[in-house]
């Protein structure tokens, strides 16, 4: 709206399509049901694909025409793609779906059910939220309690340290060997992919740890979005990390839908494949998008295939005998294929991808380095995160600073971790990667 004020239609509008369609579907019966719902789903789809998808498509089309010596009647839009348009759009389906399924009553209070589609802190990147989960604590009263919210700062706190400190740091660099890939060697590449995977990571979790934390410091609570996914040991266990909003959305209402794994085997691996391209699309329209998702579902599929072979020859070798080294491998092997796949997601085009793919396999060629403090930073933050995180994975309950039951340690960390933002941190103005989605 702040760029074109008609554009608050576009929430105006699927709001009031969907909170009728709610009440409407509860009421209905059979058939009718169903064609409401289809109607408020179409509602939903329509406006997203006019605004991201309608010019992807068309360009496209123009491609094919040109291959047939055609030109492409159907004009460009100049159009903005609303920010957060994907979450507010999946956020409002699954209102009108888990009504439909008689899992959540239809919300007969306008306001409310506008606060759920709109609730600021989570609006325009996630988490992805359930009514069941958040409807109802629009009418609770929510009472100030200190330790609620010291813990939601806290969340807030730790979130602007992972997208200052960590993620705008990173991205210096992989903007400057991303956006230049003529200039640069495979071994640049190779250390730019390795920094995008946590500056994605820290960018996309800081902003879903400061959703959180804001709503958690109103007395709201936000489902989980991130379970340290790099500490996976296999790509299955990894989307169960990683945007758990959206992965279990695209479970719940998408690959359940389908069929799941209640069918052949070769349908069950079609069927994961066609929700990971579906998810690649959501995600951007662009072909580097799709490809990301496809590969995300070829590992998926491979990973069925080969589970008796790799586990027959972890026992061969003697892996199982050495359960840390295994889990070192399985992390390390499942974190490089994760990082192979982020090159579709980073790069500008399909033709950048390949170059880069081709120099990182040679890896020749000086390491780009433009000052060595700030690699130094950049490393030194990735440390910290990993340390932080390995502590959480394996060794909870342990001496923990944030949580120290001392009151002068637990606050020194507080001011310590402030000095090291104020200090160290990136204040550019970035924004969230994730506010383009």
């Amino acid at each position: 709206m702040a760029f074109v004020p008609i554009y608050i239609l576009i929430l105006g509008v699927t709001i009031v399509v969907d909170y009728f369609a709610g009440i409407f579907i509860e009421h209905a019966k059979g058939r009718r049901r169903k064609t409401l719902l289809i109607v408020s789903l179409v509602a939903n789809i329509a406006v997203l694909c006019v605004f991201k998808y309608f010019n992807f498509l068309n360009d496209n089309f123009a491609f094919l025409m040109h291959g047939f010596g055609l030109a492409n009647p159907i004009p460009y839009l100049p159009i903005l793609l609303p920010i957060g348009l994907s979450f507010h759009t999946f956020q409002a389906m699954s209102y009108t779906i888990e009504v439909y399924r008689g899992n959540q009553k239809a919300e007969k209070h306008f306001g409310i059910y506008a606060l759920y589609v709109m609730f600021y802190p989570q609006l325009v990147a996630g988490p992805i939220e359930r009514p069941q989960n958040l409807l109802h604590q629009f009418r609770e009263k929510h009472e100030v309690d200190y330790s609620r919210i010291v813990e939601g700062l806290k969340l807030i706190l730790w979130g602007f340290f992972k997208k200052l400190v960590i993620a705008d740091r990173l991205a210096i660099y992989v903007n400057a060997v991303y956006n230049n890939t003529d200039h640069h060697s495979g071994f640049s590449f190779f250390v730019a992919t390795i920094f995008f995977a946590f500056q994605i990571y820290c960018d996309f979790s800081a902003y879903s740890d400061i959703a959180i934390g804001v709503s958690k410091v109103m007395g709201f609570h936000l489902m989980t979005n991130f379970n340290r996914p790099y500490f996976a040991r296999n790509v299955a266990e990894f989307w169960k990390r990683w945007h758990i909003s959206l992965s279990t959305w695209f479970k719940d209402y998408l690959y359940f839908s389908i069929g799941g794994n209640k069918v052949s085997v070769p349908r069950w691996y079609f069927n994961l494949f066609i929700v990971f391209l579906i998810s690649g699309l959501w995600h951007g329209a662009n072909w580097t998008y799709i490809i990301w998702g496809a590969l995300n579902g070829f590992y998926l599929i491979f990973g069925n295939i080969s589970l008796n072979f790799r586990t027959k020859f972890e026992k061969t070798i003697g892996l199982t005998n050495l359960p840390n080294l295994a889990r070192f491998i399985q992390i390390s092997v499942t974190f490089l294929l994760i990082c192979f796949s982020w090159i579709f997601f980073r790069v500008n085009n399909f033709n950048d991808a390949i170059t880069i793919i081709k120099k990182i396999t040679t890896l020749k060629g000086p390491l780009f380095i433009e000052n060595p403090s700030k690699m130094i930073y950049s490393l030194a933050g990735i440390a910290t995160l990993l340390l932080i995180e390995y502590k959480r994975e394996y060794y909870r309950g342990t001496v923990s600073f944030f949580n120290n039951k001392y009151w002068i340690i637990r606050n020194m960390s507080y001011a310590s971790l402030v000095i090291i933002i104020l200090l160290f941190g990136v204040f550019d103005g970035g924004q969230f990667i994730y506010f383009q989605f």
